[in-house]
């Protein structure tokens, strides 16, 4: 039996062009495969970790993915705003414990500028229930203060006291930008993984205080400067959202039916878990679409091996022949050739592993910088266990093809093969 599979293997290296290319196309199958789950999994643990103990999130009303996906994940537009009283009379409630309030719109050098309170350093909270971390400074104080997450220090090389200067509206541009009000960096965050780490943060107050003479939309004549606003108190009008957590789990459903029905203003209010589950539905289209797509790739991979075989076949009759006339039993000709592609199919697969993992490697900060999703290197799961062991057994039945054949070649009609 070893001598076989030393058989097998010095027959696929003197067919080298062959074999490689083989390997090459069961590896590239086995990448992708592999690739599009661990992608599919790990943007799903992304999601899920980006926001944790929280029970509602508010805003105007709207779909609740929307809502979802512009008060966490900073993707899409609020439809409408909300009134700040109404915020205060919902935060005040006796069944909340507390409130985060949202006010986006802003932005400095392509990140998302928040304004919020205290409240989000203390009460803001991912993962597992992780709360966030400084590693350096602490939360702003003052009107002109802001905290910014750990990509936005990474990238743009931000320290402790240095001021940035922060755009009016999504689009950065010189025209649009309070350049005489400056911010002081007064606090970087520890990676969270979410776009907490893509976020500039100021108080509301700030936010207000930046946009008095912009109430058009544009710069109206001179602005006041900082020493003149820090002389007044600002109340934010309007924010985009707000986050709460209840008292008591139990209070979950009437407090959304509460905000729902609130008779100020038209609000809807989500619990994440829920909103998550749906957007998980409406994605399941196209994460299916993705893995029928690898899978053909896999096929695609193993008829690409068993041409190889078969090809390879006719040209080694006189070899099957040959070692008949040796001794070996059609026994012996079917393992080899069961042996072979055993082989191929078990390289690929480690050699698809070993692509993935360096891929992943060089991928991973690329990933997180332009789409904010972590995928973690980690070690294959039972689930892509599973997938290769499928990918292995299926290597193995394509060999039964060539095998067969091989079988069933008597040595007579090896024999009397013309050269």
């Amino acid at each position: 039996m070893i001598a076989i599979v030393r058989l097998a293997w010095q027959s696929l290296a003197n067919r080298k062009t062959t074999a490689l290319l083989t390997l090459l196309t069961v590896a590239i199958s086995v990448t992708l495969l592999l690739g599009v789950e661990r992608v599919r999994t790990q943007a799903k643990a992304s999601f899920a970790n980006t926001i944790s103990n929280t029970d509602l999130i508010v805003g105007a009303r709207a779909g609740q993915v929307n809502l979802l996906l512009y008060s966490v994940f900073r993707i899409g537009n609020a439809t409408n705003n909300i009134d700040w009283q109404s915020y205060q009379e919902i935060s005040q409630h006796r069944s909340v414990k507390w409130a985060i309030p949202i006010s986006l719109g802003d932005s400095h050098r392509g990140y998302l500028v928040i304004g919020t309170s205290g409240a989000y350093f203390d009460h803001y909270q991912y993962g597992r229930k992780q709360p966030l971390r400084f590693v350096a400074g602490s939360p702003f104080s003052g009107l002109f203060e802001t905290v910014v997450g750990a990509e936005v220090a990474r990238q743009l090389n931000y320290r402790v006291g240095d001021e940035i200067i922060i755009a009016h509206g999504i689009s950065d541009q010189a025209f649009s930008r309070h350049d005489n009000l400056p911010f002081k960096v007064v606090g970087i965050l520890a990676p969270t993984g979410t776009p907490v780490d893509r976020s500039v943060h100021v108080s509301l107050e700030a936010i207000e205080a930046i946009h008095v003479g912009w109430e058009s939309g544009a710069r109206l004549g001179t602005t006041p400067d900082a020493a003149t606003l820090a002389n007044h108190h600002f109340e934010p009008k309007q924010i985009t959202a707000f986050m709460l957590g209840l008292n008591s789990k139990i209070q979950t459903f009437a407090m959304q039916r509460y905000i729902n029905t609130y008779p100020s203003e038209p609000l809807s209010a989500i619990m994440p878990g829920i909103a998550l589950h749906e957007l998980w539905g409406m994605m399941s289209v196209a994460e299916q679409a993705l893995l029928i797509v690898s899978g053909f790739v896999v096929i695609a991979g193993l008829l690409g091996m068993l041409s190889s075989l078969l090809t390879s076949l006719n040209e080694r009759r006189r070899e099957m022949a040959i070692l008949r006339a040796m001794g070996a039993r059609p026994g012996h000709i079917f393992f080899l050739l069961i042996s072979e592609a055993t082989m191929l199919t078990a390289t690929g697969i480690a050699l698809g592993l070993g692509v993935l993992y360096g891929l992943m490697t060089v991928a991973q900060p690329l990933i997180q910088q332009h789409f904010g999703l972590f995928i973690e290197i980690s070690a294959p799961t039972r689930y892509e266990f599973t997938l290769l062991g499928i990918v292995q057994m299926a290597g193995i039945l394509v060999g039964l093809v060539p095998a067969l054949r091989a079988y069933q070649h008597s040595l007579a009609d090896g024999m009397t093969i013309k050269v």
